[in-house]
């Protein structure tokens, strides 16, 4: 008697796959690899592709990527928009039942080294993902953009002949991305591309800018360090040899008996180091204000959104007018001899100090720089991308904003934005709301007293 119960469809439920959503993030990408893991080969498809583990520093991979990133570049945009908003997929270490990976550590900007010579200088961003599936293995995600009407044709710009003919790469062909495979185009697919083209610039960019964080306001703090400086001069005065300091592990005894090769300092070479510390006043009450505003004042950040828009490599430069940007401090870096300069500097017992929290590496490619220019403070944003209405986010430990005139109950910030490959320029502009006055004096209790 013939099984007349329904079907089991848990099979065709655990390979179903959203396209609607956009492929970035650890979510999607989990998505798209137990779509791959259940169906294998058969998720190919014009926005997915799918690579067996392979020996991602090898040519033949950087050519396989390549080829891919072509043909995605070089598809039509209505026809790519019908899946993942427009973006195409590339799974690297994933076949049917398993996900094997590749080892861990490849370096995106290594892989974009050795994929340039084929893409050129002008080929549109892409992204990297990855997701670990072991102690040492991981998937690799390549994402190619969504193409844009007005875009122009991406040939190949270096050949390679591969062991299979189906990898290799012609220096001057045109691929495409056919229904599960990357080929050279037909003509009338070039047609295609030649309209693509033809068909105006990409949309103006619309852009959302919001300030994360508080400009900050103190009032009198010249004041305040006149008067901390006046203090450790009196201090220093009252003694004849140096006491114990309320701010240093070492006695100042000990580090001028250093300082002096054994023996205490002389009536004359206390005096002359007294002099000395004077004539560098001013530059050491500068160095001082910005550390008391670092470790004082809570960081800004950046909070950015294209809208329905793809943004490439994108160079955003936001000015805080009338403004000074300092470096960010944590609360656990302050440190009363950066805010007052010793008349006696204590030195460490076995040679010269080392400032942990001088050591702050920045790491290559890091996105977010600042500087003070004219009289403004000036932030530059350089990330891969802006997603379309994907907010990116710069950390809020990198600097501190501080308006110049303390009654100013808010601040006007410009910006320009450019992006790689057009000469188009955006701007904009926003006022910020200040945050409370602050007084000097209750900013240095607060950092360097907290607890009473």
């Amino acid at each position: 008697m013939p099984d007349l119960s329904p079907p089991d469809d848990s099979d065709a439920r655990a390979s179903a796959l959203d396209t609607t959503v956009l492929p970035l993030g650890e979510r999607a990408l989990r998505g798209i690899l137990d779509h791959v893991i259940a169906v294998g080969d058969e998720a190919e498809a014009t926005y997915l592709e799918i690579k067996s583990p392979l020996d991602v520093s090898s040519k033949a991979t950087a050519a396989k990527i390549a080829k891919f990133l072509l043909g995605a570049a070089n598809r039509r945009p209505h026809e790519a928009a019908r899946h993942f908003h427009g973006y195409a997929v590339l799974v690297i270490g994933a076949q049917k039942a398993s996900a094997p990976g590749v080892p861990r550590g490849t370096e995106a900007h290594e892989l974009e080294d050795r994929l340039r010579p084929y893409l050129g200088p002008q080929f549109p961003a892409f992204e990297f993902g990855r997701i670990g599936v072991g102690s040492d293995q991981e998937v690799l995600f390549v994402i190619a953009q969504p193409p844009e009407d007005g875009q122009s044709i991406y040939p190949c710009h270096k050949s390679y002949q591969g062991d299979d003919r189906r990898d290799s790469l012609e220096d001057g062909a045109i691929y495409v991305r056919g229904t599960s495979n990357t080929r050279p185009a037909r003509a009338g697919e070039v047609l295609a591309l030649v309209e693509r083209a033809r068909g105006g610039g990409k949309p103006p960019i619309e852009l959302g800018v919001d300030i994360l964080g508080s400009i900050g306001r103190v009032d009198r703090v010249d004041e305040v360090l006149e008067r901390l400086y006046d203090f450790a001069e009196e201090e220093f005065a009252e003694r004849e040899e140096p006491a114990q300091s309320a701010f240093a592990s070492t006695s100042a005894l000990l580090a001028s008996s250093i300082l002096a090769g054994g023996r205490p300092p002389t009536p004359e070479e206390r005096a002359e180091r007294l002099q000395s510390w004077r004539s560098e006043r001013s530059v050491n009450i500068e160095q001082g204000r910005e550390h008391l505003i670092g470790v004082g004042l809570p960081g800004v950040g950046i909070r950015v959104v294209s809208r329905d828009r793809f943004v490439a490599k994108p160079h955003l430069i936001l000015t805080f007018h009338d403004c000074e940007a300092v470096e960010y401090l944590e609360p656990d870096d302050a440190d009363y001899e950066k805010l007052v300069e010793p008349i006696v500097r204590r030195q460490e017992l076995f040679g010269i100090g080392f400032a942990h929290d001088a050591l702050r590496i920045t790491p290559r490619e890091y996105p977010v720089s600042w500087s003070n220019r004219d009289g403004d403070a000036e932030v530059v944003l350089t990330p891969e991308s802006f997603r379309p209405n994907a907010p990116w986010t710069s950390d809020q430990d990198d600097y501190v904003i501080l308006a110049k005139d303390p009654q100013a109950a808010s601040i006007s910030v410009t910006w320009v934005l450019t992006e790689d490959g057009s000469d188009a320029v955006t701007r904009g502009e926003l006022q910020v709301t200040t945050a409370d006055l602050v007084d000097a004096a209750d900013l240095f209790k607060a950092a360097f007293f907290p607890e009473e």
